[in-house]
């Protein structure tokens, strides 16, 4: 069925890509708009027209609410897919494609804006019996109401911006003091990065895991569970690898944490794709927030379900009902998701842009790239530092593994420093093989001893490798000393 003549991604990059395609099987004409330094960008280059915005600076192109809309009514588009990021979960942007009479593709502006704070969602979900950390039930007005609270619930405690995202603002007190320092550079950076410096406290948990769970509703209210996702490897607040299911998932487990999430969707009447995110520890689960847009990780999710998210997206917004229950759904297998980041993950993940001088992507059995990339594209330094999305599946989680392995190894970006070699160290990191993660995976000894141990390997292995070479041995080794030689330096 074709839902809409023509659709306008506001946004850049693989999920612009990855919009576009679900597209093109749909019979829907695609427009992509685009910044000044982006006009050379995949995005641009595959959608069937494309406009640019604007200069550089988001607020200048990809946040420029109206010439967004201006570019999407004189396209004679219907209907804009926000993607992730920049306009995604912004509900003055969804109520304004609304007014201009195009369609958005997500959640009501109205539900956006309920959902987008901290504080007023958590109040939501206390009233429909979702389980929330312990806190301040309302914005913080004073260091001492501040202190009070973190007695009573015990340090350590986290500060958070109640209009927040991305660990923006976040800060963790281990004492009074730490609280008053937390409160004041909270407060500030709300202001500065959100608009609004309202902050709230709440129990901190020292090793949680992220556990989430992806639900699609309908205008009419019925909304189904797509199960759970585990994303617990993170840098700064950010995740980096995901997978489905979470690996300590339990019947009883995913019965409860599905039910919560079931029921946060409809407190929040929401219609659309969205995901109900939770922090797990000790046996207990807590409601974190709701994600209101079609999730970065969502791949894994497609692997496991059989579903195309991105379809599902843009029936409902086209008035359809779904065409499912939840009977209907099921899950085949394991998927895990590495977000390759243009970052040097030995300098504490510093963004690398550059020009792309080679680049080559794996295939074969249960892989899946999702890149807004291609050889000679310089990535710009304006924009977040994910290049592309690796995705493996298989039968189970350890042929899942294995898959990646390969794909890791098979996978060559060459001209900027990526966060490839650290993924190759998680997939043979013991801890992550037995499923024991948590939101602090990355800081521990372990997973820097495991890439020190890859990188040694490498080294060795390319010293073979030449020597292979420099004796006049078989052909092969010469691409596998280069592909070698390009993990190592990608400078």
């Amino acid at each position: 069925m074709k839902y809409f003549d023509k659709i306008l991604i506001a946004n850049r990059g693989e999920i612009a890509i990855r919009v576009m395609r679900a597209c093109r099987e749909l019979g829907i004409d695609t427009v992509a708009i685009y910044s000044e330094p982006d006009n050379n960008a995949l995005h641009v280059k595959y959608a069937d027209e494309a406009f640019c915005v604007g200069e550089a600076h988001p607020s200048k192109s990809y946040l420029n609410k109206e010439r967004i809309c201006d570019v999407a009514r004189k396209t004679g588009a219907e209907a804009i897919h926000p993607g992730y990021g920049f306009l995604a979960e912004n509900a003055e942007f969804a109520k304004r494609v609304e007014e201009v009479g195009l369609t958005f593709i997500g959640p009501s502006w109205k539900t956006i804006e309920a959902l987008g704070s901290k504080i007023g969602s958590k109040r939501m979900m206390r009233k429909a019996g979702v389980p929330v950390l312990p806190g301040t039930p309302e914005g913080v007005t004073s260091v001492d109401e501040a202190k009070k609270v973190a007695a009573e619930i015990g340090y350590p405690v986290i500060v958070k911006a109640s209009a927040g995202g991305g660990g923006i603002g976040m800060h963790i007190a281990e004492n009074e003091g730490e609280l008053e320092e937390a409160i004041d550079a909270g407060m500030r950076i709300a202001q500065s990065a959100f608009g609004d410096p309202t902050i709230f406290v709440e129990k901190y948990l020292t090793k949680p895991r992220h556990i989430e769970i992806q639900v699609l509703a309908d205008a009419k209210g019925h909304t189904v569970h797509l199960y759970d996702r585990e994303c617990s490897i993170q840098r700064r607040h950010q995740k980096l690898l995901e997978e489905a299911p979470c690996p300590i998932m339990t019947p009883a487990l995913r019965e409860q944490m599905t039910a919560s999430a079931i029921a946060a969707a409809k407190a929040a009447n929401y219609k659309n794709a969205g995901t109900v995110e939770f922090l797990y520890a000790n046996g207990n689960y807590y409601f974190m927030e709701v994600n209101t847009r079609l999730q970065v990780e969502h791949t894994v999710t497609e692997f496991v379900t059989g579903i195309d998210m991105v379809k599902q997206q843009i029936a409902i917004a086209a008035g359809e009902d779904l065409a499912m229950d939840q009977e209907d759904i099921g899950i085949r297998g394991h998927a895990i998701e590495c977000r390759i980041n243009a970052e040097d993950p030995l300098n504490n993940f510093t963004a690398d842009p550059g020009k792309i001088v080679r680049y080559r992507s794996p295939g074969g059995p249960g892989i899946r790239v999702d890149s807004g990339i291609h050889m000679g594209y310089t990535i710009p330094a304006h924009y977040d530092s994910m290049i592309s999305k690796l995705c493996a599946l298989g039968s189970d989680r350890e042929e899942a593994i294995q898959r990646m392995r390969r794909a890791i190894y098979e996978y060559v970006i060459l001209g900027v420093k990526t966060t490839l070699p650290l993924h190759y160290a998680i997939m043979h990191n013991a801890h992550f093989i037995a499923g024991d993660t948590h939101t602090h995976f990355l800081q521990e000894e372990h997973i820097a001893t495991s890439l020190r141990r890859y990188l040694h390997e490498e080294e060795a292995r390319m010293q073979t490798l030449a020597a292979s070479l420099r004796q006049g041995k078989h052909v092969a080794a010469i691409t596998a000393a280069v592909d070698v030689y390009i993990r190592k330096n990608s400078k």
